[in-house]
């Protein structure tokens, strides 16, 4: 059944291997749960600007569900960061992340996510990319991606390498109160659909496109502009 009040609870991608769901409260207690029990890396290296996985319980717990909440509050046509809470075997290991700002002029979206450290190396992260990039071009109409990670983040940019991103320039971030180059990349709609996967379905799609202001689409296809 829909939901009555908040489409986007009702979106989902799925692939052979995973599933990428809206995360709820339920989702984000059994996320944050992850986070605790197991990690999401090394704590000596920092992979994020914002260093939230320094804090300590129940502090982290707190700003966790906070964050999911600002996300939802500020949800608009104008702006918005969806968190999709990614399930394998019926089980919660990490979060993919995508947001955009006046995305109906500028067809343009950015990714995030991070894993359990138990999900690493198991290919998931490259699941979950592409199975948020399908969301954003197959079913939001997107023309362009964009990405960004730390010039010692191996892993993450090994899987936008692989989903075929070019770079797109270079900038200084601050981590742990130090400077880090960081990598920026972008993935157009040409060169995503040259590898475009036909086994991810897309459900709630175009209630989700309604809520955001997107010209929902006659199949899961988006021609932009409409």
């Amino acid at each position: 059944m829909a939901h009555p009040c908040w489409p986007l609870f009702d979106l989902e991608v799925r692939t052979p291997r995973l599933v990428l769901r809206y995360a709820d409260d339920a989702l984000g207690v059994e996320l944050v749960r992850v986070v605790l029990t197991e990690g999401v890396h090394d704590p000596a290296w920092m992979p994020f600007v914002v260093p939230w996985t320094d804090l300590a319980s129940p502090e982290l717990e707190r700003q966790a569900m906070q964050y999911w909440w600002r996300c939802r509050a500020t949800t608009s046509p104008e702006s918005w960061d969806l968190n999709l809470a990614v399930i394998v075997d019926g089980v919660p290991v990490g979060v993919t992340s995508m947001g955009a700002v006046d995305f109906p002029i500028t067809a343009t979206f950015q990714t995030g996510s991070w894993l359990g450290r138990s999900s690493h190396g198991r290919g998931i992260g490259t699941e979950m990319r592409a199975a948020t990039l399908h969301l954003g071009f197959a079913g939001f109409g997107a023309q362009r991606a964009t990405t960004t990670a730390f010039a010692d983040n191996g892993p993450s940019l090994g899987v936008t390498r692989r989903l075929g991103y070019v770079p797109n320039g270079t900038s200084i971030g601050i981590r742990r109160e130090q400077p880090a180059e960081q990598e920026h990349f972008v993935l157009t709609r040409e060169a995503w659909s040259a590898q475009r996967r036909d086994d991810i379905e897309l459900v709630g799609v175009a209630a989700a496109c309604d809520q955001l202001g997107i010209a929902a689409p006659g199949d899961d296809v988006v021609h932009w502009p409409a």
